[in-house]
Order: C-alpha cells, then structure tokens, then sequence
C-alpha cells in the first residue's frame, strides 16, 4: 500500500474519531447518566465525570494528529512506530472489551441502538486496523 493511500486512511481514520467524539457527547442523554449516576457518591461520580472527560480528549486529540498530520506519524522514527501501535493497541482493546466484557443486556432497545452498537464496534476495529497498518509501515520502513 502506498504512502498517499496510508496518508488518506489516517486522515479518514482522523475525522472518524471527530466524528466518534461528537457523537459520544450524546452518550449522557442517551444512557441517562443524570439519573444512572445520582446514586454514586459524589467522588465517584467525579472520578467517572473525569474518565469520560480524558476519553473524550484522548479521542479528539488522536483525530486531530490524524487528520491534519499523518505525516508525522508515518516518519519511520521510534516516537511515530510507537504513537501508532499506541493507537492500535487503545482501539484493540477497546474492541475486545466490547466483545467479552461489555454487558449490553439493559441497552436501550431499538434498531437504532443496535445499529449505533455494531457501528461503533466497526469503527473501532477500522480504528485498530488503520493504526496497525500505520504501525506494520512504520516498522517496515525502519527495516
């Protein structure tokens, strides 16, 4: 695969995690946390406030380094191979734990829901490929 079609999936791969964190700040209203989350003692509920908020941050921050520089994470040097299998490895967990660990049985019900739960589970696997791709250019080049 060539370096302006790596580019182009990094740069895709960028807007998807915009895309993914615009539409995670539906997750509260959708999930109900107001209420979901009363219950908690205040530091609790803060402690899980604060991981949502870094998630997010993480998310925009891989979609801007994505999609306005790929280049930079394309370079071959050891920052850029790590950047990458950083990345591949935060979404192939992120897929495992959906598949073995999540609970989905209390979900919203709904074509919709279903349709946003395979779909967030696709872009992440897309997400895990594309860096791993980036990761395997990265490590090939340096050989």
């Amino acid at each position: 695969m060539s370096t302006l079609l790596t580019i182009l999936l990094l740069r895709v791969a960028g807007a998807g995690h915009l895309a993914l964190a615009a539409a995670s700040t539906q997750a509260p209203t959708v999930l109900d946390w107001k209420t979901e989350l009363a219950s908690l003692r205040p530091l609790n509920r803060q402690i899980f406030t604060t991981q949502a908020a870094y998630i997010l941050a993480i998310n925009i921050c891989f979609g801007l380094l994505s999609l306005l520089a790929p280049e930079l994470i394309l370079e071959g040097t050891p920052l850029a191979t790590l950047v990458c299998g950083f990345i591949c490895v935060y979404w192939a967990v992120r897929v495992v734990l959906q598949l073995i660990y999540f609970d989905a049985s209390d979900a919203p019900q709904g074509l919709k829901y279903k349709v946003a739960e395979w779909g967030f589970l696709a872009l992440f696997i897309c997400f895990a490929l594309v860096f791993g791709w980036a990761l395997y250019f990265n490590v090939r080049g340096s050989l």
